[in-house]
């Protein structure tokens, strides 16, 4: 048989097809729900590991710079150390006092380097330590935001193992009626969707308001959607509007449906009067 154009489906149908896509993308949204904030608290535990591991790279980078200038420092004293007993063994072969005067400058200047070189080393050594001490207190955040992201994945792989199955199914049913939809109200829908709070671009009339935003609806327009001749939208909200019958829906709210699925349109209809 031969699949029906979407544009040559009635208004009826239309409705009817678009009414299942968002009761099966609701669906989807509450099996995401059971996830709650877990995803992002991975993803935020992963960029502050992230983060860590760049921050201890660049503290291990340091200590190793003041490790080298320590040692580079000690070497300066090593030759200032042997040119001072150079110069010592050359005074008492002096035979003026200018050379005298030149050796012992000399032998000053050279103190005053060693002594410099002692106080940068100084100074490198207590900084050395304090980064040691960052290091290790980053090296013990970093293993205990590890243990908790370990906790959060399995945590989430579980929830999403027990879901991924029916979210599966129920993403094939989206697939199979949007592509019933002509596509030029299926991205009206999907627009509308997406910039509604809880996630409904479709809804049905309840107590003559709106069923996403609960404003008052004209008798006119509740006329309007009960013959079913045109697409009519909330003028306050923009959710596509459908007749209670034409849903399934009794007039005191309740599903005139299969047994199973009257707790799925209870949710649906506790969480628009949340919104």
């Amino acid at each position: 048989m031969a699949k029906k154009d979407p544009t040559d489906m009635s208004v009826e149908e239309k409705l009817k097809t678009l009414y299942q896509l968002q009761m099966t993308l609701s669906a989807i949204d509450e099996k995401r729900a059971l996830r709650g904030e877990l995803p992002l608290e991975v993803q935020d535990l992963e960029d502050e590991i992230a983060g860590l591991k760049t921050r201890i790279e660049k503290i291990e980078a340091e200590i190793a710079d003041f490790e080298s200038a320590v040692k580079m420092r000690r070497g300066e004293i090593a030759d200032a150390k042997a040119s001072v007993e150079r110069y010592q063994t050359q005074l008492n072969e002096v035979k003026n006092n200018r050379e005298y005067d030149t050796l012992t400058k000399e032998i000053e200047f050279q103190s005053l380097e060693i002594e410099l070189c002692e106080k940068k080393i100084n100074e490198a050594l207590v900084r050395i330590e304090e980064r040691k001490g960052d290091l290790v207190r980053n090296n013990e955040l970093m293993q205990e935001r590890e243990s908790i992201l370990k906790e959060k994945k399995e945590e989430l792989d579980e929830i999403m193992q027990e879901t991924k199955e029916e979210e599966e199914k129920l993403k094939n049913k989206a697939k199979d009626l949007e592509s019933k939809i002509e596509e030029r109200l299926l991205n009206s829908f999907k627009r509308i969707r997406k910039n509604a709070r809880n996630g409904l671009g479709l809804v049905y009339v309840q107590r003559d308001a709106c069923g996403g935003c609960f404003n008052k609806i004209p008798p006119q327009r509740q006329l309007d959607i009960k013959i079913h001749k045109k697409v009519i939208v909330c003028e306050y909200c923009g959710r596509i509007l459908i007749d209670p019958e034409l849903a399934g829906v009794k007039a005191d709210g309740t599903v005139d449906e299969k047994p199973k699925r009257k707790r799925a349109i209870r949710k649906t209809v506790k969480k628009e009067a949340e919104e």
